[in-house]
This record gives structure tokens, C-alpha cells and sequence, in this order.
């Protein structure tokens, strides 16, 4: 096992309805430690930077909408095999394809204010959290 960093977002529809608290327990009671974190509203321009990779397809739009749309809580969680805890923990995108405790299955509206995201790599989880950190604001 390998100790990781990834990134991720607790979105507006999860901030909105005070939901930071009990997702952020969900990390730490899994092991997951936090070495950075911080809570922003994206504009229109860093969301369509930061979800680049999504620009041709059909729900882009509605995306970059979606997440500036209200306040963000961006992390940074480190541990053993951060990425696939993380993944696991959170749930399938689709909240009602989502395993019964996952963040997803309990707390999304929809497969679009689905409440968190997370790296899917370890080269996204690279850059996700270039994006958002400087080095100096994440604890070694």
C-alpha cells in the first residue's frame, strides 16, 4: 500500500443543506486525513478551466452552472491508497447506482448535484490539486 493525495470537492448542493461537517466525518472515520483544505466560490472561468476535459460534451454547460452555483469546501486528502478510499467512500456518480452509505447514496439530489468529487488517478488527483493549492497551503 502507498500513501496518496487526492482531491476533493464537497459541492453547493452538499454546502447549501450544511452537509461539510458529517462528509468531512466520513473521510477522517475512514483514515483519511485532511492536509489542506479551504472553502471558495468558483466563477464562471475557473470552472471551465478546472472541467477543461468535459468542454465538448453536451453537459458542460450545465456543469460549470452547477458549480459556481454556491460555495465549495476543497480538500486535500491524504492516505493509504487515497484515490480508491476516497472513490469508495463517495459512490457511484449516479446516486441511485450508489452503494447504501456511501456519501452519494445518502446525501446527492442527482446524478448532477451529486454533493462531492473526487481524483479518479493519481494524474488528476496531481492536477486537481495543482489547481486549487498552493504547496505552502498543503501540511507535509
Amino acid at each position: 500500500m502507498s500513501i496518496e493525495r487526492t482531491l476533493s470537492i464537497i459541492k453547493p448542493d452538499a454546502t447549501r443543506r450544511n452537509l461539510i461537517g458529517k462528509i468531512i466525518a466520513r473521510f477522517e472515520d475512514a483514515g483519511l486525513r485532511i492536509v489542506g483544505q479551504k472553502q471558495l466560490q468558483l466563477t464562471r472561468k475557473q470552472a471551465e478551466k478546472f472541467y477543461f476535459v468535459h468542454a465538448e460534451k453536451s453537459f458542460f454547460n450545465n456543469l460549470c452552472e452547477f458549480i459556481i452555483s454556491g460555495s465549495i469546501v476543497v480538500q486535500v486528502l491524504e492516505g493509504e491508497n487515497a484515490i480508491s478510499l476516497n472513490r469508495k467512500i463517495i459512490g457511484a456518480t449516479d446516486p441511485s447506482n450508489a452503494i447504501p452509505g456511501t456519501i452519494r447514496a445518502d446525501f446527492a439530489e442527482s446524478v448532477e448535484a451529486n454533493s462531492v468529487h473526487g481524483s479518479d488517478s493519481p494524474e488528476n488527483a496531481t492536477n486537481e490539486i495543482a489547481f486549487f493549492f498552493a504547496q505552502i497551503e498543503i501540511i507535509n
